[in-house]
């Protein structure tokens, strides 16, 4: 009878790959396992530490979800780019609200949530000794999707606006070799919240031509939007086509986070070669998802207007109401977020150190800006995805643990 204790003494390699050594330890994870913990043990915890939408989707999306369920024609594998009247219908979208023209089948690809198109679209255009760069501070994936493609990354400074950014990252083009393949942006962006306009994209799309490089931009709170700003488009530049795309999601504005419906549009290469590696992935989003996405798409404008305004008055009673208790907080133009200074009193805790605090002791979940990088440092970042009530418990408890 063989020994089954000699199978313990293999001398097996590490099972994680190298590039699993180039991502850090995921903060967010330790924060949310705490917070998990603590809910275990019966504490109401506040959760504004994630963009994660409490809202209900509407109900003309869920029926249709519903009756195209029941048909087996859509329960078999769909394709990985999407089936084509949901990409027709993403071009409509783009038409309507961008006035930007857009081929169906060669300029539009479905994908399984922005986040995942994000991914491979980087694995697809990126590798060893290629160059990345990304404003910072920066939401985690437009770091990380770069640095699992093994791609390096570096950061441009968005903290002095957008004129700045404009030079920092003409700067850093001119002094750097190999200069940029790619530039990632994220307008409205998150964490901070920053919005730009249509001549902030003119200029990028002219130092694109002049450098060289590509544009991967993620307009995932494109839609969320307050007092009459209207988020545009890169691909409203003329010319932008010629090297940028857009990714786009239902997650923020239609309430549909779990139902994971996005989507990539704009240069025809990059979507070809996004495909492409899709093909080797995934069969696509579930059919009777991408069925009812068509009806959002369609029939959910009305729906978007009402959707920001509730992001709207949540953020004007969060931010009255933070201002009140000592938090000197500016109201963005866009997002499901606030990025809040943290009071001076206690800036030199640290927003990890803070994020941590409001959570142990106040039971409210926020974000530290740290976790978005060194220049997220002295901001924490709200999720405004509870209702005025909660909203209003949220800014008592800080008060208490946070006292001027």
């Amino acid at each position: 009878m063989q020994d089954t204790d000699s199978y313990l003494k293999i001398d097996l390699p590490p099972i994680a790959s190298e590039r699993m050594h180039r991502l850090p330890p995921y903060l967010f994870g330790k924060i949310n396992a705490r917070k998990l913990e603590l809910r275990q043990q019966g504490v109401d915890v506040i959760d504004l530490g994630m963009g994660n939408p409490n809202d209900p989707t509407p109900d003309s999306i869920v029926k249709k979800l519903q009756e195209a369920a029941t048909d087996k024609r859509n329960q078999r594998y769909s394709v990985s780019a999407g089936v084509r009247n949901l990409r027709c219908e993403l071009a409509r979208f783009y038409d309507r609200h961008f006035q930007v023209g857009l081929n169906a089948d060669t300029e539009v690809i479905a994908t399984i949530g922005s986040k995942e198109g994000f991914s491979h679209l980087c694995l697809a255009t990126l590798g060893p000794g290629d160059v990345v760069l990304t404003p910072t501070p920066s939401f985690p994936i437009h770091i990380y999707a770069a640095v699992i493609a093994g791609a390096n990354v570096i950061g441009v400074s968005q903290n002095e606006g957008e004129a700045q950014l404009l030079k920092n990252i003409a700067h850093t083009c001119e002094n750097l070799f190999p200069r940029p393949k790619i530039l990632m942006l994220n307008y409205p962006n998150n964490p901070t919240t920053m919005c730009v306009g249509t001549g902030f994209f003119k200029e990028v799309v002219a130092l694109a031509r002049k450098y060289g490089f590509y544009i991967i931009h993620d307009f995932a709170y494109g839609l969320t939007t307050f007092d009459q700003y209207r988020a545009p488009s890169i691909l409203e530049v003329p010319g932008a086509k010629d090297l940028a795309v857009e990714t786009m999601t239902l997650s923020k504005g239609y309430n549909m986070a779990g139902w994971r419906t996005g989507f990539v549009a704009g240069n025809a290469d990059m979507i070809r070669v996004l495909a492409s590696i899709k093909g080797y992935y995934d069969y696509g989003i579930f059919q009777a998802i991408q069925i009812a996405s068509v009806i959002a798409l369609r029939e959910g404008d009305a729906f978007l207007n009402e959707q920001a305004k509730i992001y709207q008055d949540r953020r004007d009673f969060l931010c009255d109401g933070l201002n009140r208790i000592g938090w000197a907080v500016e109201k963005p133009m866009a997002t499901m977020f606030v990025w809040a200074r943290i009071p001076e009193k206690y800036s030199e805790e640290g927003s990890i150190a803070v994020s941590l605090k409001a959570l142990e002791k106040a039971h409210v979940a926020i974000s530290p800006g740290r976790g978005f990088g060194e220049d997220g440092e002295g901001f924490v970042r709200i999720a405004l995805v509870e209702n005025e009530q909660r909203l209003r418990q949220a800014v008592q408890q800080l008060k208490r643990e946070f006292p001027q």
